[in-house]
């Protein structure tokens, strides 16, 4: 008599599909694609940084979110100087220039990334700045600041993905992107 013989049961059949149904479950996050993540990361770090620079000028704001519209010719809010030499403080650099140049670099770089336009170095100049932010600035904001960088680093390492500029611009001259 052979005591190897399996022998098959409702309940082991019902086990068996209910285990590939969990497996198959459990595999679909993993099915995300990368382009799908970038394109939500771009979009959302690219608001934290726009925002950020809309408050450090006058004279043109744009939110699509919210609706609001002023074109005009942007210049340095009158408050921005004195928050830089008086909360933010940075060494090695005066407040005069750390003011506008952090102004446009939180305007140039976030359009960048929303268009997918050398995200990689946006991203990375992105996550330079802050870094400067997390230790020399606002070094209690590590929960935020954390989030950022893992969005601004999953940028650098993959791309901006399929749903951009650098994506079209790299199958028009064959590049890998």
């Amino acid at each position: 008599m052979n005591t190897n013989t399996a022998v098959t049961t409702p309940n082991s059949v019902t086990a068996s599909r209910l285990e590939g149904s969990l497996r198959a479950l459990a595999g679909l996050p993993g099915r995300i694609p990368d382009s799908l993540i970038a394109l939500v990361g771009r979009f959302s770090i690219a608001a934290v940084f726009w925002k950020s620079g809309q408050t450090k000028i006058q004279g043109f704001a744009v939110d699509i979110v919210s609706g609001e519209f002023q074109l005009g010719v942007p210049r340095l809010s009158d408050s921005v100087v004195a928050l830089f030499r008086d909360e933010y403080r940075l060494p090695l650099v005066s407040p005069e220039v750390a003011a506008p140049l952090a102004a446009f670099a939180e305007h140039l770089f976030p359009l960048l990334i929303l268009l997918g336009l050398a995200t990689r170095f946006s991203a990375a100049a992105l996550l330079v700045m802050t870094m400067t932010i997390q230790l020399l600035v606002y070094p209690d904001a590590y929960p935020t600041h954390g989030v950022w960088a893992t969005v601004l680093l999953f940028l650098v390492a993959k791309g901006a993905g399929t749903f951009s500029l650098d994506h079209l611009i790299a199958r028009r001259f064959d590049l890998k992107p």
